[in-house]
């Protein structure tokens, strides 16, 4: 029996002619859940879709994956449509992926909630980067499709409410491939004008046909516009990207024209208020000071103005000579009271009152020189002897230390 030998590239180009014959791999839409998702520097996606029994590699060129508006990601759940074929190199089957829709939910609805959910995050929709609009504009800028029912609404609102605010338009598509990018461009144009304020805006459809609305590359053209932007798109049930990102959101483009173009008629209707209100206060005021200045002319200073003047600076005078008195008086007693207790101090310190307790002080002949120890004296020395009362003159007979416990000569003077 001849046997059939195959080498490996024959068997895959074999089984690859079999697997492209079957008509039904060659377009069909297959369930599971992307892991190991990879995106290549190429732009080209590999991952794995995955049930609970079984594995599929897949791969999604860049061409079709830039199509798909929502973001891939492990843990999606996914339904992918292409077609089943090998890749020879590494003689794997795997699912060539041509388009793709979240499971359970639509895409562009998917797509909205993570767009969303990142922006936030990085805080593009926080309050306090919000641009407060200006009350009197001089120039509006509107981005939109000049033909469309937006602008002539916006148009309608200028003419009624206002003659002196000037309007700009930056015509872009506002629906379909590529208008999210457009409108930025514009929006970006329009900036660098001399716009007080700028309007984004379309009329009402269906959330495919909002979508340029809901574009990042708009979001941020937003967020990064020095200007103030006002995002009207839609119908009030309508909610888009731009919205949360905008400075202001309008329900509709002719709320927003209303809430840029101040009305004439109300302006003109508040000034005659603000006049009728300005002409009673300076009467009330007026007449508020008419009383008040002859309250005034009543007083008895206004009767006898001279006098009350003298009389008031007299007892002024009174007051300060009775306090310089008191203060003279007070500061006498208190040098008194330091002298007192100054002289206390001195004759506390006095050599007479020390005397008086019956001290002596013994100098030399002429009393100039004070003998404080015996060493100081000899011998036949001649001395004085100061007391409290009276002094005596005497000779030194002999000397001794105080200390000593013996008797040795003693110490006597002889007068």
């Amino acid at each position: 029996m001849d046997k059939t030998v195959l080498t490996v590239s024959e068997l895959t180009s074999y089984l690859q002619g079999v697997l492209r014959r079957e008509e039904l791999l060659s377009d069909l839409w297959v369930a599971g859940e992307i892991s190991n998702f990879h995106k290549h520097y190429s732009g080209h996606c590999y991952f794995t879709l995955k049930d609970k029994e079984s594995r599929l590699r897949a791969v999604f060129f860049k061409g079709q994956a830039e199509k798909i508006k929502f973001k891939m990601e492990d843990g999606l759940d996914v339904m992918a449509r292409g077609f089943i074929d090998i890749y020879k190199q590494r003689g794997e089957y795997q699912l060539y992926v041509q388009d793709m829709e979240p499971a359970g939910v639509g895409a562009l609805h998917l797509a909205f909630e993570q767009l969303k959910k990142k922006l936030e995050e990085e805080g593009l929709f926080a309050e306090e980067h919000k641009k407060p609009l200006p009350p009197f504009p001089q120039k509006v800028g509107v981005v939109s499709s000049a033909s469309g029912a937006a602008i002539k609404d916006i148009l309608a609102v200028f003419r009624r409410r206002s003659a002196g605010t000037s309007l700009l338009l930056a015509p872009a598509r506002v629906q379909g491939d590529g208008a999210g990018e457009e409108i930025a461009n514009a929006l970006e144009k329009l900036s660098r004008t001399d716009v007080d304020v700028i309007i984004v805006t379309r009329g009402g459809g269906s959330l495919e046909e909002l979508w340029a609305f809901n574009e990042e590359v708009l979001a941020r053209a937003i967020y990064a516009c020095p200007v103030p932007v006002i995002s009207a798109v839609g119908h009030e049930r309508d909610f888009t990207i731009a919205d949360f990102v905008a400075d202001s959101r309008a329900p509709t483009p002719s709320a927003a024209a209303e809430m840029v173009v101040p009305d004439h008629r109300e302006i003109i209707k508040d000034i005659k208020e603000y006049r009728r209100r300005l002409k009673k206060g300076l009467f009330d005021l007026l007449e508020r000071r008419e009383n008040e200045l002859e309250t005034l002319r009543q007083k008895r200073i206004f009767l006898r103005p001279l006098e009350e003047i003298i009389e008031r600076r007299q007892q002024i005078l009174d007051d300060l000579e009775t306090k310089m008195a008191t203060k003279i008086k007070h500061d006498q007693q208190m040098e008194r009271e330091r002298l007192q207790t100054r002289v206390a101090r001195l004759e506390g310190l006095s050599p007479l009152k020390i005397l008086g307790l019956g001290y002596s002080i013994c100098t030399d002949i002429s009393g100039e020189k004070v003998y404080k120890d015996y060493r100081q004296l000899k011998k036949e020395d001649r001395v004085k002897i100061i007391f409290s009362r009276g002094e005596a003159e005497a000779n030194v007979v002999s000397t001794r230390d105080n200390q000593d416990k013996e008797d040795g000569n003693g110490g006597k003077a002889k007068g």
